[in-house]
């Protein structure tokens, strides 16, 4: 049990030590898009145990590398190392009414020609985030977050 928890939590500080040097070529466009609740509010939960305030995704399934921070989620190419593909940026989660809503933002393209990679992300993002909280989750003792009520 202890050795099982060390080991997450080693997983953990990996995932959230990482550096990388990224590049953006000239963006070529932008479209709206939403992000399901479950994935938007799962990807900020694992941002929030990172010291470092980024969290490395590996997206194994497509050979890409998600960078989340709490401005944009970008997406790296194995094959093209450090040049940033499609970031997910502006993100809008105050609009929403409800926790289980989903996020909209803008998805900005800096290739050509990557509209089927961007589907593919919608489903193998929230994969490949499951498949990490599933490797580095804590246990722990829960804490009761007081919200302030409305008047």
């Amino acid at each position: 049990m202890i050795r099982e928890y060390w080991r997450r939590l080693y997983l953990l500080f990996l995932i959230c030590m990482m550096e990388i040097t990224c590049y953006r070529d000239s963006e070529i466009s932008r479209e709206s898009r939403q992000l399901s609740a479950s994935a938007y509010n799962l990807a900020i939960t694992l941002l929030s145990r990172c010291t470092t305030r980024h969290l490395f995704v590996p997206i194994r399934s497509m050979q890409y590398m998600a960078i989340i921070d709490n401005e944009e989620f970008v997406f790296i190419d194995g094959e093209r190392k450090c040049w940033v593909d499609i970031a997910w940026q502006n993100f809008k989660p105050q609009v929403r009414d409800a926790l289980d809503q989903p996020v909209a933002y803008q998805a900005v393209y800096y290739r050509e020609n990557i509209s089927t990679i961007m589907t593919r992300l919608q489903s193998e993002f929230p994969a490949a985030l499951q498949v990490l909280v599933n490797r580095t989750k804590l246990d722990g003792p829960a804490r009761i977050i007081n919200f302030p009520t409305k008047s």
